[in-house]
């Protein structure tokens, strides 16, 4: 068997929401060290200062772009970026998305403005992204990857979050449709869940507690980044030259227990009462 299956030399990745700090950052690094050129992008300067430049530094083909995914013209900031890097066009990673704190609600408290701002970051980001990448890599004859990040929420119940729930499921569906659509094209478009990940972000709703992520998760432990890095690097990569249409829990059997719930159907995993109160109004 060929040996490199795994390395990316020669081909271009964008990422979108590439500087947070997370996943989309340790993926970036991953990508990079596997060969790639890595189109990094974030519409925060300041998070791709911090995130994004030190691998550049660092001597990694990584190419900072600030840009706004949920815009036409951040989209098309990407491609021309991407089209100008050393390399070919191949895959694209969309990470952009995720739901702030306010979003957290009952959902007869959902508001139309609510669920519209969660679908564009989420389910837009991602689908209009895919759409210009598979545009361009059909234009030019090449074959790609697409791979996106859905979330266990969109995989099982999503209780006082149910827009980003619903949206994160909505990119599964679209992940399936668009692999069917690409397949005689050579493009494969995949997606991991993930579930509760240690990073920046997860602060917010998260603090750390052994006991319960022992109760909570199959594997006792929260995940890392670079786990979630190393499913998306499979995805992108030749070894899984023959997979497409599929979403990958990333869990640590999280979802095989199901056991994060408490009698009042709020997760274990939020660290704030107030908040927990809050949501349940």
């Amino acid at each position: 068997m060929d040996q490199n299956l795994m390395q990316l030399n020669g081909r271009v990745v964008i990422v979108s929401g590439a500087a947070g700090g997370g996943i989309g950052t340790t993926t970036t690094r991953m990508i990079a060290e596997a060969g790639a050129t890595v189109v990094a992008v974030s519409r925060s300067q300041d998070n791709l200062d911090q995130h994004i430049q030190p691998m550049v530094d660092a001597g990694l083909s990584v190419v900072p772009v600030a840009a706004d995914a949920e815009t036409d013209e951040g989209i098309d900031a990407a491609m021309q970026a991407a089209a100008d890097a050393p390399g070919t066009l191949y895959g694209l990673v969309n990470v952009a998305g995720g739901a702030a704190p306010q979003t957290w609600m009952r959902a007869t408290r959902v508001s139309r403005s609510d669920w519209r701002a969660l679908f564009a970051q989420n389910l837009e980001t991602m689908f209009f992204m895919s759409q210009a990448v598979a545009a361009e890599l059909r234009s030019s004859g090449n074959p790609g990857s697409i791979v996106s990040i859905s979330s266990i929420s969109g995989m099982n119940t999503a209780p006082y979050h149910i827009a980003y729930g619903t949206a994160k499921a909505a990119m599964v569906a679209a992940t399936r449709t668009l692999a069917v659509e690409l397949a005689q094209d050579n493009i494969r478009v995949n997606a991991i869940a993930p579930g509760p990940t240690a990073t920046p972000a997860s602060k917010m709703f998260i603090d750390d507690d052994e006991q319960r992520d022992r109760d909570a998760i199959a594997m006792g432990r929260r995940g890392l980044p670079e786990e979630q890095g190393g499913a998306i690097l499979f995805f992108l990569s030749d070894l899984s030259a023959y997979v497409t249409g599929q979403t990958l829990l990333v869990d640590g059997g999280l979802n095989l227990k199901w056991t994060h719930l408490r009698a009042d159907n709020t997760s274990l995993f939020l660290k704030n009462e107030d908040f927990r109160a809050a949501i349940q109004q």
